[in-house]
């Protein structure tokens, strides 16, 4: 699904609630059941069914719960994962962050609200630096060389929502980050030497913190998993929330909502970081490229 987040009337689709009810409408075609059926075990309307199994609305436990019981799924990893998404959802929408009045944020607004109630996220860059461990400066020259930012100010504000993502690694409950980072993202010469320069130094320093991971894929590592294209995997808390993923792709934002995509990119992430340098490995790596930009 394309969209991040889109509304209808006093509803919203939310990334969180669509996963949830997605895998409702997996359980409930495996079951062979309809929605007008579904709805008679909620005291409900067929609509609502729909509307749930859309992600348009938030997801109470007692529902789920029938649902499932309905559906024959008994399993209680499944169905706690399944309550694990419905209680993150109903946070979620009463959640009032700062990048909700921030108009600058567009179809980021959904991902930083789920950053911002993730504990782990795992990211693949082949091409840049991760967002939550950019500069301001190299944000910048990354915003200018893009034709869709013509003001100085809408630039400027841009950057400051980078920047301001990046309080959730020194929040009370700091968020786990392990990025794995092509070799070629590192040496790319974005806003110039010094930009560069900067860049790799503060990506040391982060990659010193206890909860910041970061290890570079070497070009001569050849083929690998995640060839395609970069990905950020979300998670979560709750011991059976079920990941969620974000792809970047060209003018959009693209959201992997089914468990077993999901589990995919897990793995192809997983496979990507064993084929890459070990931590102190990459952090020389990185060391080595940053003195050849200050030379």
């Amino acid at each position: 699904m394309a969209a991040s987040q889109t509304a209808l009337g006093n509803r919203v689709s939310t990334v969180l609630a669509r996963r949830l009810g997605g895998e409702l409408l997996r359980l409930r075609d495996a079951a062979g059941l309809t929605q007008p059926q579904a709805a008679q075990v909620l005291s409900a309307t067929a609509a609502k069914v729909a509307k749930m199994e859309r992600g348009w609305v938030p997801f109470r436990d007692p529902d789920v719960v029938a649902l499932c019981k309905l559906y024959g799924e008994t399993d209680e990893a499944v169905v706690g994962g399944l309550l694990a998404l419905a209680k993150l959802d109903r946070e979620r929408r009463k959640a009032k962050g700062w990048w909700q009045h921030s108009p600058d944020a567009g179809s980021m607004a959904e991902y930083i609200a789920m950053e911002d109630v993730a504990t782990k996220v795992r990211t693949w860059q082949l091409s840049l630096i991760p967002g939550l461990l950019q500069t301001a400066d190299y944000a910048r020259a990354l915003a200018v060389s893009d034709e869709f930012w013509q003001d100085p100010d809408d630039i400027e504000r841009v950057v400051a929502i980078r920047v301001k993502r990046q309080n959730r690694l020194w929040s009370d409950v700091p968020l786990q980050v392990h990025a794995v980072i092509w070799e070629g993202a590192l040496r790319q010469e974005v806003g110039g030497v010094a930009v560069m320069s900067a860049q790799l130094a503060h990506l040391l320093q982060l990659a010193d913190m206890p909860n910041v991971h970061v290890q570079v894929l070497p070009v001569r590592a050849g083929g690998h998993p995640c060839i395609v294209g970069p990905f950020n995997v979300i998670s979560f808390a709750e011991a059976d929330a079920m990941d969620v993923v974000h792809v970047d792709v060209i003018g959009s934002t693209v959201w992997v909502e089914s468990r077993e995509q999901s589990a995919e990119y897990s793995r192809y992430f997983d496979r990507t970081a064993r084929m890459s340098l070990a931590p102190r490995d990459s952090i020389d790596l990185i060391d080595d490229i940053r003195k050849g930009f200050q030379a």
